[in-house]
């Protein structure tokens, strides 16, 4: 799910370095998919859509050699791969196994950050027990392999901003470590646009200024990075320079819940949008339940492919009660702008209207994730 960063100002006191760890599942709805049917083994395989219509959701490492990505029509993945098999996907699956590896990382702290369902912060500064965060992460992944026989990536560093890009750097399967003393250059070289936080749409409006990479960015003045990027541009100044004061928060106080992903092609069709959709509502209902939330407004966000941005949105007069509901609404919304000849580059939906009286009560076992 899509978080907006705490921004923090260059000046900003910085406290004694955290251990921090990223664990990022290896192409999770696509590898469950692949454990569950042998058949699939091997193969290549997208989750969602079809090779007629719609969006894929996740693609094996098996397809990704062919160029196939998750958020990419259907159609295109098919001719980028003939023999690619398309799965319809099972998210109750996912969040059961997602379940099971939280249940792992409550043994080991209970600053745990969920991200989605197949990947998560966790802050190990105080629950190392004389061991270094390196070897708690590689034990991590021991016990995701063999209590769900799958793998995962993991991201060691004192930051979640270089945790999140370490955990990138070895996949599938593979573990980096960023230190306190490589941080700062780790970033240099790599592009903006493989910076958590910096999107698909920031990255061009920097690469049109001339910033392509991390050092291109560490050259730029802060108060620069802020005429530009507003409020942003203060997170932007400390990322390129390897600093994130961002806490890892299992808590925290939400006004709303959202989740949106730009597209590598634009989405032309309503039922390519409507497919679309059903990921991005997956994230958010597991989002809401996990934080035991429940919200009366659902708002589309549309991006056009001229970036002209629209939202809808419908409120009820009692809470979203379950995931096929709030997915339902977000089509019905997306039924009242789509199809547009422009085509739509990005689609988010947001859950809002937290009243006191919209909070739920769940049965939460140990792990805290009931989805």
């Amino acid at each position: 799910m899509s978080r907006r960063a705490d921004l923090s100002g260059p000046d900003d006191a910085q406290e004694r370095p955290r251990k921090i760890v990223h664990i990022d599942m290896d192409a999770f709805y696509a590898s469950v998919e692949q454990r569950d049917n042998p058949d699939l083994r091997g193969k290549p395989v997208a989750v969602g859509g079809s090779a007629a219509r719609g969006v894929v959701a996740a693609a094996s490492y098996e397809a990704r050699t062919f160029g196939v990505r998750s958020a990419m029509p259907s159609l295109r993945a098919a001719r980028l791969c003939p023999d690619l098999i398309f799965v319809r996907p099972r998210f109750d699956t996912y969040r059961a196994v997602s379940q099971q590896i939280r249940a792992i990382f409550a043994d080991y702290t209970p600053l745990v950050e969920p991200l989605s369902l197949d990947e998560a912060y966790l802050d190990l500064t105080d629950h190392l027990a004389g061991r270094t965060a390196t070897a708690v992460a590689q034990e991590i992944r021991a016990r995701i392999r063999q209590q769900t026989a799958l793998t995962a990536s993991a991201g060691v560093s004192y930051n979640k901003f270089l945790a999140k890009l370490a955990s990138d750097q070895n996949k599938p399967d593979g573990l980096c470590v960023i230190t306190p003393e490589r941080g700062p250059e780790f970033v240099l070289s790599l592009p903006v646009g493989k910076f958590h936080g910096i999107g698909p749409a920031t990255a061009a409006r920097m690469q049109a200024m001339g910033i392509q990479t991390g050092a291109d960015l560490r050259a730029q003045s802060l108060d620069l990075l802020t005429r530009h990027f507003g409020k942003s541009g203060s997170y932007y100044w400390n990322i390129s320079r390897g600093i994130d004061h961002r806490r890892v928060s299992p808590d925290r106080i939400r006004k709303s819940i959202g989740a949106e992903n730009t597209y590598s092609a634009d989405l032309m069709t309503l039922d390519q949008a409507a497919e679309a959709l059903a990921p991005l509502a997956a994230k958010v209902w597991s989002a809401a339940t996990r934080h035991e939330m429940r919200g009366r407004t659902v708002t589309l966000k549309v991006k056009f492919a001229d970036f002209q941005q629209i939202t809808r949105a419908r409120t009820l007069p009692q809470p979203v009660a379950s995931e096929p509901q709030l997915l339902g609404l977000a089509r019905d919304l997306a039924a009242t702008v789509l199809p547009d000849p422009r085509g739509a580059r990005l689609l988010g939906i947001t859950l809002s209207h937290f009243d006191s009286d919209d909070r739920v009560t769940v049965q939460l076992d140990l792990f805290g994730d009931p989805a």
